[in-house]
C-alpha cells in the first residue's frame, strides 16, 4: 500500500500519514533520511498521547531528536528508543516500510 511519495518528505524532515494497520486505522510518523524512510506510530508510549504539535508537525531538538510535544520524551531516530524523558528506556512501535519506485509503502 502506498502511502506517501519520497519527494514530499524533506531529506531529515518528518511527515505524518495514516493506514491500515492490523485493521485499524493508525496516524504514523514518517522520518526520511536520504533515500531511506523510518516509520512508527505516532504515539508516546509515556501516556499514549500524539507525538506532533499539531497534525504533521514534529519537533526535533538541536541534537537531532524527536521530541513528544505533550510531555518532552525525546527519541533518538535510527531505533526510536526514548533517550530522555518521562519514558527513558522505552521505544516508539516500529511499522516496516519500503521505498519502491519513489513511493513510501507498507512493507
Amino acid at each position: 500500500m502506498a502511502l506517501i511519495a519520497l519527494d514530499s518528505i524533506e531529506d531529515g524532515g518528518f511527515a505524518e500519514v495514516e493506514a491500515d494497520i492490523d485493521g485499524d486505522n493508525e496516524s504514523l510518523l514518517l522520518y526520511r533520511q536520504g533515500a531511506e524512510v523510518r516509520a512508527w506510530l505516532n504515539v508516546c508510549p509515556h501516556a499514549g498521547r500524539r507525538l506532533d504539535w499539531a497534525p504533521g508537525k514534529f519537533l526535533k531538538s538541536k541534537d537531532g531528536l524527536l521530541v513528544c510535544a505533550a510531555h518532552g520524551a525525546s527519541f533518538e531516530l535510527q531505533r526510536g528508543d526514548c533517550v530522555a524523558g518521562p519514558c527513558r528506556g522505552d521505544s516508539l512501535r516500529t511499522v516496516p516500510v519500503q521505498v519502491v519506485e519513489g513511493m513510501v509503502r507498507l512493507a
